[in-house]
């Protein structure tokens, strides 16, 4: 007996050293093929780069996944404690594997067996690292195997905190957020200082399957979810009973943050400072890098310049006529489903889409959209109506059709039961509405900082969700008259005067190459004779400026167009003196601005500064030096002097000569409805093109630039009327409005050295101070006005060329100085 017991006990000794034989060499070669787990300590995630206004509020976000990575000292203890209790209660005593834990779930799937119950697991926290960072989510022995394996290598590598960090930042949390951090913002719009115990509690009841607890779809599971995690953190010792109650009583109070509370208005920057970050540092920087970006946005300013933009486009778009509803609906079944399966303008909440109901001879009952039930596809069961009064519809001449241009005497005229519209409250008649449209024409607006080039505001069309063409930077067309303060620009910096006298009369320009001859013609068809330079861009003369240019030169413009960043290489011809070579808002902003700062560059930027997830600096526009600022305290010195190395690109007393003449433009020129308006010092131009195609106004206050342009995005005619004077001002001066109410009016800066001398403005002479057209005339060192009058420029046919043989010369004419001297040593 005790022989074949022996023999047993030998066979089974046996067994047993070839089955740990086996599984030593299975585990082993399992071991060879393990991951580095060394990587998790360089790891860095994906993270969401963010983009914020000067103020810090945030405007936009751009992650693949859209995660925000917090240090483990920045996560509270309660939600730590929510996530412990609800994945690895032992998670701070185990070694990697919870043994008892293994041996409890096995005892409860048992239990659970054909019962229909949960099954659950039995994985730590380390090794849900271990497979989510290291491993894949294959379901097998292997898997399981490597799994616990690494999870003891990296509890013994790892501390705690570093393993739970790794882990809370890396988790999906449904609603597209990764880690607790971005969940929090999403689901409560909260940061992780401010949740409660429900609110964390919920946040870890969501690891294990985000989808079937979804806050609004799945609400009542969600609830005994996240209560489960706060009895389990109350038998814990996390909370107290009565804690635990008083949470388990509350809502889920979730309240998805709203993107459009965040980005109205500011989509069109957001995009461009977008396209830039690609340029700079490449697409996953972008996505994955979790950049820091303090853009130069002003979101006062910018809601005002949207306000001005909008305004402009909707009057001019409302006098074009009525095109027609969006789209029908059937509204015998129930109108708000049928409505609410149509996509409103996202950025412009002041709308709201309707249903016309019914039609009388007074008004138009509409029925008003609300809303989804959120992450549904349900819509609410409460229905909005109102009106629309025949008063706030008005305006809807048909511009299209067969009642094209018909008169409109009732709402029946413009709507029909079932038209799909827009709809605006009316101020100060709470339930009546007024009819809008979408306008067709768009329009581009940009307000900077003329001595950082610093940009404010910037709009790019009516909405971005209608159209995410930015005109603003995008689109180019031609400046027109706007451009003609360069020309002018050269001419001063070159010897001539404010004063200085040109021929205003007919000239033939032959082209060359067997092209008809070019007779360029002032907007009147008129012309007016021997007038000063001032005279000539106050009215915006363009038979004057091609003179002008004929006798600077063509390449003197265009070397001059280049420094001010209007155009990078500006062909020598006579007819772009006029604007017609094409540029971009932007860029005739930054040139305006070249003027108001007393002639130094200036380089458009969005983008103040940006860090790396680290919180290191890795760019910073305002590059200059600033001597004394490094200073550990004040003893008495000096302050501070920021030194500005930027290029001198224009005579600073040309840079003012030029502001004053803009001045005149808006005091007795082609935009005095802006200084009507304002009463304050402001320069500018207007620009017309061809056929009425684009409108411009470009102007300053001593310290704001902004530039206007509209027009069509697929340029046509805006019609006879539609002058920079009369469609482009306007959004200029509402916008100054606006933004200089609770400013003080400031004089533009005279720099030193200058004369102001009076003469009379259209003759260029000295005249006595208070006879009729006399002004004070801004004049360099040297120069002064004329003392008897030396008319520039004969009518007769030119070519287009370097050849000036028909220029009288002004015997007493300053010699050239300035810019022109350093470019071309004349």
């Amino acid at each position: 007996m005790l022989r074949i017991f022996g023999y047993l006990f030998g066979i089974g000794v046996a067994l047993v050293l070839l089955v740990s034989i086996a599984v030593a060499w299975y585990i082993s070669g399992l071991v060879d093929d393990l991951p580095d787990y060394d990587v998790l300590a360089d790891y860095e995630p994906p993270v969401t780069t963010r983009i914020h206004a000067s103020d810090g509020t945030l405007i936009a976000e751009f992650a693949r996944e859209r995660r925000l990575y917090v240090p483990i000292q920045a996560v509270p203890n309660l939600l730590k404690a929510a996530y412990i209790s609800a994945e690895d209660k032992n998670f701070y005593t185990h070694g990697g594997i919870d043994y008892v834990g293994i041996l409890r779930a096995i005892v409860q799937n048992v239990r659970a067996y054909g019962s229909g119950q949960r099954m659950v697991g039995a994985s730590t926290i380390t090794q849900q690292i271990a497979k989510n960072f290291l491993l894949t989510n294959e379901r097998s022995l292997d898997r399981k195997i490597k799994e616990a394996i690494l999870a003891v290598r990296i509890e013994g590598t790892y501390s705690k905190n570093k393993i739970l960090e790794l882990y809370l930042n890396d988790i999906f949390l449904g609603l597209g957020s990764y880690g607790v951090a971005a969940a929090a913002l999403t689901y409560f719009d909260k940061s992780l200082d401010q949740l409660t115990l429900s609110e964390s509690a919920y946040l870890a009841a969501l690891p294990k399957a985000p989808n079937n607890y979804h806050p609004f779809r799945y609400t009542q599971r969600a609830l005994e979810r996240r209560n489960w995690v706060i009895d389990r953190m109350v038998e814990n010792g996390y909370a107290t009973e009565a804690e635990g109650e008083a949470a388990k009583a509350e809502d889920l109070g979730v309240v998805v943050r709203s993107r459009q509370d965040r980005v109205l208005a500011a989509d069109y920057y957001a995009e461009d400072v977008r396209r830039q970050l690609i340029a700079m540092f490449g697409e996953d920087a972008l996505y994955e890098g979790g950049l820091s970006v303090r853009t130069s946005l002003d979101l006062e300013v910018q809601a005002m310049a949207r306000k001005a933009m909008i305004d402009g486009l909707l009057a001019f778009d409302t006098e074009q006529g009525w095109r027609g509803p969006i789209t029908e609906i059937d509204v015998s079944y129930d109108w708000g489903a049928g409505l609410a399966e149509l996509s409103p303008l996202s950025d412009v909440p002041e709308w709201r889409l309707a249903v016309v109901l019914s039609v009388s001879d007074t008004e138009a009952e509409i029925g008003l959209r609300t809303g989804l039930v959120p992450g549904t596809t349900r819509v609410g069961p409460k229905r909005d109506t109102g009106v629309i009064p025949f008063s706030e519809m008005e305006w809807a001449k048909w511009a299209v059709g067969d009642r094209k241009g018909k008169a409109i005497k009732t709402p029946a005229d413009v709507l029909s039961v079932g038209d799909v519209v827009y709809a605006q409250v009316a101020e100060g008649s709470p339930g009546q509405y007024r009819l809008r449209q979408i306008p067709e024409v768009g329009g581009g607006l940009v307000v900077m900082d003329p001595h950082t080039g610093r940009v404010l505001a910037m709009v790019g069309g009516f909405s971005f969700a209608e159209s995410q063409f930015n005109r603003a930077t995008q689109a180019m067309r031609q400046p027109g008259s706007s451009f003609k303060p360069f020309v002018y620009a050269s001419a001063l910096d070159s010897g001539y005067t404010p004063a200085s006298v040109i021929l205003d009369a007919p000239i033939a320009i032959d082209p060359g190459f067997g092209q008809p001859l070019w007779r360029p013609q002032n907007y009147s068809k008129e012309f007016y004779g021997p007038s000063t330079l001032r005279t000539g861009i106050e009215k915006s003369r363009n038979v004057m400026t091609v003179r002008l240019a004929q006798d600077l030169g063509m390449p003197i413009v265009a070397e001059y167009a280049r420094r001010f960043g209007v155009y990078d290489e500006l062909g020598p011809y006579l007819p772009l003196s006029l604007g017609s070579g094409e540029t971009t808002v932007m860029r005739m902003v930054a040139g305006y601005s070249v003027f108001a700062n007393g002639g130094r560059a200036v380089r458009p930027t969005l983008i103040d500064r940006i860090q790396n997830r680290f919180g290191e600096t890795v760019f910073r526009h305002d590059t200059r030096g600033c001597e004394g600022c490094e200073a550990a305290e004040w003893t008495g010195q000096d302050e501070p002097v920021i030194i500005d190395d930027r290029e001198q690109v224009l005579d600073p007393m040309t840079a003012y000569q030029i502001t004053s003449m803009l001045e005149g433009v808006v005091q007795r020129g082609t935009a005095t409805a802006v200084y009507q308006a304002l009463e304050r010092p402001v320069a500018g131009k207007t620009g017309t093109t061809n056929d009425y195609r684009d409108a411009w106004f470009v102007g300053f206050s001593p310290d704001l630039a902004v530039g206007v342009y509209v027009g069509y995005d697929q340029p046509r005619s805006l019609g006879r009327t539609a002058t920079g004077g009369r469609l482009a001002a306007p959004i200029f001066t509402e916008f100054m409005q606006m933004a200089l109410v609770d400013a003080a009016p400031v004089p533009f800066r005279i720099p030193d050295g200058m004369t102001l001398i009076p003469i009379n403005r259209r003759t260029g002479k000295v005249a006595p101070e208070g006879s009729p057209d006399t002004i004070l005339e801004a004049f360099k060192p040297g120069t002064g006005p004329l003392q008897t009058t030396t008319v520039i420029g004969t009518a007769d046919t030119i070519r287009d060329s370097s050849d000036r043989r028909l220029f009288n010369r002004q015997s007493d004419r300053p010699r050239r100085n300035g810019l022109f001297n350093r470019l071309f040593g004349r």
